[in-house]
């Protein structure tokens, strides 16, 4: 499974990035404005910090705006992936973008139907927001698993980019269900080395190692 951080915190990206485990980032609106910085200077600087896809979400919403928007996004580096709004607009928009060679993420997805479509209009990713499933009860997980069997029944290449995580287990919940691709939040990625077993294994090791009195130095 591929990891994407879900920030536009240039800092985190960073930190992340010297892992060696980040594979892409994703930005929306919202997380832009947070940063409280210009938007295609973030972008960009994005762009310079990480090789794989960076999504960049345009602000329209009709067709003919959207369209000029992510041919605009998608000239700021190679690796920019736009990102579209799963309405019939955002579908037209997707598909002349691909045509362009553009990758393309559908996001705000929330349906099987809605993912099936994506894949037709032929994006890159189809975005499936688990955690807003959640929240009104609703399996955001079963939504991975049924736009997986689709996509394989067909040989869809469109990749299934879990979004909205809220925890660690829909991090692995996800890998389990088929998801290319996972966005995590900075928080959630760092969540993910902790176990109090690691932990008090390695506190054990240090304490015998120290009784030896060697140096492997």
């Amino acid at each position: 499974m591929k990891f994407f951080v879900d920030t536009a915190e240039i800092d985190d990206i960073r930190e992340l990035q010297e892992t060696g485990m980040l594979d892409g980032v994703t930005t929306n609106p919202s997380l832009v404005a947070k940063s409280g910085r210009d938007f295609k200077e973030v972008i960009a600087e994005i762009c310079k910090v990480v090789d794989g896809p960076v999504s960049a979400e345009v602000a329209a919403t009709d067709h003919e705006t959207m369209l000029k928007e992510g041919q605009l996004l998608a000239k700021i580096a190679d690796n920019i992936a736009v990102k579209v709004p799963l309405t019939v607009d955002g579908l037209k928009t997707c598909r002349k973008l691909r045509a362009d060679g553009i990758m393309v993420n559908v996001t705000l997805c929330f349906s099987a139907n809605q993912a099936l479509l994506a894949a037709k209009a032929g994006a890159t990713f189809i975005s499936p927001f688990i955690g807003r499933l959640d929240d009104i009860n609703l399996p955001g997980m079963d939504l991975i698993a049924d736009i997986r069997t689709i996509y394989d029944n067909y040989a869809y290449a469109t990749e299934i980019l879990a979004a909205s995580i809220r925890t660690m287990n829909h991090v692995s919940e996800a890998a389990l269900a088929g998801a290319d691709v996972a966005t995590i939040p900075p928080a959630i990625i760092r969540k993910m080395y902790d176990h109090p077993l690691t932990d008090k294994g390695l506190a054990a090791f240090v304490k015998d190692w120290k009784s030896t009195g060697q140096s492997i130095l």
